[in-house]
């Protein structure tokens, strides 16, 4: 078999520009089945118009991002793949989160008892019929992260999932993640929290200014900067990005 026929999320050489500033450049990464990703760098990196380009959202100027060596636009029933968390912000404010489930598995043609199951998952089951204009930011992420499980999808795309939730919410949040992962899932985190990120990953792709600054395992960036993940990040970045995330 080739890689990419057994990489779970294959990216290679993606690059993009918008009105002529280049945002992303010659990306390349992979996420293997079992492993829990954590694309690091600060706002700004290109993490978000990666994650976008892999779930083609946005197209590439050059490269191909793939799931299971397929371009996501050509999986079958992509939802039972890919669960993706890109922006809690985006549910509809009158609806319910029982409401926003109930439709998002129709449109997957997940079946209802799904629904509840998810709710349970993600803790939101007694807050399920209150308006999602009322929820708190962390409870928001709760729901997009029920939807993008709804199909017991393989592969987990979530772009800042711990956004808004209280430290029980971030401790579950890794508590799943972790489990899912063990279970042969394949994770790709994007996050500039690098505590969160160290205490579950089992690799780091570093990113500044667009372009990957190294992609390793944990151990073996903690290996290189004597158990110091901040540190590792911080010399694979520039030197005018280490002073302003110094200055933070």
């Amino acid at each position: 078999m080739t890689k990419q026929e057994i990489e779970p999320l294959l990216v290679e050489h993606l690059s993009k520009s918008f009105r002529g500033v280049r945002r992303v450049e010659d990306v390349s990464f992979s996420v293997g089945a079992g492993r829990i990703t954590g694309l690091l760098g600060p706002n700004g990196a290109g993490k978000t118009t990666t994650i976008r380009m892999l779930l083609g959202l946005i197209a590439a100027d050059t490269g191909e991002a793939l799931v299971f060596g397929k371009p996501f636009r050509n999986l079958s029933d992509p939802t039972r793949v890919v669960g993706a968390v890109l922006d809690a912000g985006g549910l509809h404010p009158g609806r319910t989160a029982r409401q926003h489930l109930r439709i998002a598995a129709a449109q997957g043609s997940h079946a209802a008892a799904r629904v509840e199951e998810v709710l349970t998952i993600v803790g939101m089951s007694a807050d399920a019929d209150r308006r999602i204009r009322d929820y708190s930011l962390g409870m928001r992420q709760r729901v997009a992260i029920a939807a993008a499980i709804l199909g017991d999808p393989k592969i987990l795309v979530l772009d800042e999932p711990a956004n808004g939730l209280d430290p029980a919410g971030i401790y579950w949040l890794k508590q799943y993640l972790r489990s899912f992962a063990d279970h042969g899932g394949s994770v790709l985190l994007s996050s500039h929290i690098l505590a969160d990120v160290e205490q579950i990953a089992d690799d780091i792709v570093a990113v500044a200014d667009g372009q990957v600054r190294s992609a390793t395992t944990l151990a073996e960036a903690l290996a290189a900067s004597e158990g110091d993940l901040e540190d590792f990040y911080l010399s694979m970045i520039s030197s005018s990005e280490r002073t302003t995330h110094a200055a933070r």
